[in-house]
């Protein structure tokens, strides 16, 4: 990023409210050396430059207004990191719904095939021990021996979100799979598809 940049950067500043000196020295000691990291960084997931510098001088942004909080000596970059993550998934989320929506007036949601429920056990269970372990252990502990999400949070130690993520993935997963086995079943039986 050119040093123009930061100028601008460095006289908004002041509009969020400088606490002392000493802060903003901090604050530049700290974060700016990984600056153009995060750039290359956000550049990649973006595929996009002036999405990537949008991303990352609100990154900073947030980075100033929670500098308090920021606990001295700790993994300054990885924390800038986890912010700039952060402001790009909830860009993305943003980008997906604007999508969503614009696209939702010209197409139609199909259902999927419903299973039928001439399925064995065994057909079941070998579908399930198809998904891949993340999903298939998400899939367990949620729907057959039924744990809150939050708990589950807690027992794999990942975020809640992650845990909705990955059910939600594992069951158009395997829905998918059953879908296939039920198709092979009918064509055994002789039955169109």
């Amino acid at each position: 990023m050119a040093g123009t940049e930061l100028r601008v950067m460095y006289q908004m500043i002041p509009v969020l409210g400088i606490r002392t000196g000493q802060a903003l020295a901090e604050f530049e000691a700290e974060a700016m050396p990984h600056l153009n990291d995060l750039f290359r960084t956000a550049a990649r997931l973006l595929l996009d430059h002036g999405e990537a510098h949008d991303a990352v001088q609100e990154a900073y942004l947030v980075a100033w207004k929670t500098f308090d909080r920021y606990q001295r000596g700790t993994n300054c970059r990885a924390w800038l990191f986890r912010i700039l993550l952060n402001v790009v998934r909830h860009e993305r989320r943003k980008r997906l719904k604007w999508l969503t929506c614009a696209n939702e007036a010209s197409s139609e949601l199909v259902a999927p095939e419903p299973v039928p429920d001439s399925l064995t056990d065994a057909e079941i269970l070998a579908a399930l021990d198809r998904l891949p372990v993340h999903f298939r252990a998400v899939l367990l502990l949620v729907d057959v021996e039924e744990f809150s999400y939050k708990e589950v949070s807690a027992v794999l130690d990942v975020p809640l979100g992650t845990v909705m993520s990955r059910l939600s993935r594992a069951r158009s997963v395997l829905r998918g799979e059953l879908a296939r086995v039920a198709q092979t079943y009918r064509r055994s039986r002789g039955e169109p598809d």
